[in-house]
């Protein structure tokens, strides 16, 4: 690892890293917020935001809000980019803002050219927390969260490793990648016409088939731009439904799809999730 950048803030410390992941087959960037006495005596849980389209580690820590809270909580937060990045990564062939860089929808890509690098799920379930809980004072405990393209990510990791992470929330997610224009076109390419396997990726399919078995907790405006054709949140309320299980989703009047709302929000998540770690 390679330290990039750090700042006190809150009486913790948030520091930037890149590495070689091999997942990925490309240097990766993270950040990591570690709370006021984090040590090797008392390390803390964990809880990972997944970013949204053209996002990259530094937007959440800079723009949401969450340190002082997080620093009063004992919890750390890691952030990492939202997909591969660097020399021969290859990206969208027009420069899209919603394919390949920026775009990598925490998938594990099976079409060339992108099943070498765009392998962003792994990455987030295996690599990352290995190498952050080898390198820095933090339990196995761990929550998840992300917003838009990363709540999409959230839900689906979350909802599909159960016994890595114990809650999972999400910021206006993408609910149906199989039904909305953004959806079809990253797992069309990423993972071809077979929509079959498009389902490992789908939050409101997996919740419909209860395969999960972990707090679930959604936020989403009203005046979002994406609400209706990209994200459609009654889907996991219907999916919820069908499988009988427990989902709370907030409607909030008003509110779009910028960090002005998560900053209006992000204490109730981060004590939902402090909730489920045993913090409070």
């Amino acid at each position: 690892m390679e330290l990039i950048g750090e700042n006190r803030a809150f009486g913790g410390r948030h520091l930037r890293y890149t590495h070689k992941a091999e997942t990925t087959q490309c240097d990766m960037t993270f950040a990591i917020f570690l709370p006021p006495f984090a040590s090797k005596e008392k390390p803390v849980p964990v809880l990972y935001w997944l970013s949204g389209l053209t996002c990259t580690d530094q937007n959440f820590m800079q723009k949401a809000g969450a340190m002082k809270l997080a620093a009063e909580l004992g919890m750390a937060i890691v952030a990492p980019d939202t997909s591969p990045r660097g020399e021969g990564v290859p990206d969208d062939d027009e420069g899209s803002y919603d394919f390949g860089l920026g775009a990598g929808f925490y998938v594990n890509a099976t079409q060339a050219p992108w099943n070498t690098h765009y392998n962003m799920y792994n990455y987030i379930v295996d690599e990352l927390p290995a190498l952050i809980e080898s390198e820095f004072p933090v339990t196995k405990e761990r929550a998840i969260s992300g917003h838009s393209m990363g709540g999409h990510g959230a839900l689906v990791i979350g909802m599909r490793n159960p016994n890595k992470f114990v809650s999972v929330s999400a910021f206006s997610p993408i609910s149906n990648p199989s039904d909305c224009p953004w959806g079809q076109k990253a797992l069309g390419r990423y993972l071809g016409d077979d929509k079959e396997t498009w389902k490992d990726y789908d939050a409101s399919v997996l919740l419909a088939s209860k395969t999960h078995s972990v707090p679930l907790l959604v936020e989403q405006g009203t005046k979002d731009e994406f609400l209706h054709e990209q994200l459609k949140p009654q889907t996991l309320v219907h999916a919820a439904q069908q499988s009988d299980t427990q989902l709370t989703l907030n409607m909030h009047e008003g509110y779009d799809h910028s960090y002005f709302f998560i900053a209006s929000f992000i204490e109730e998540h981060l004590e939902f999730h402090a909730g489920h770690m045993g913090l409070i």
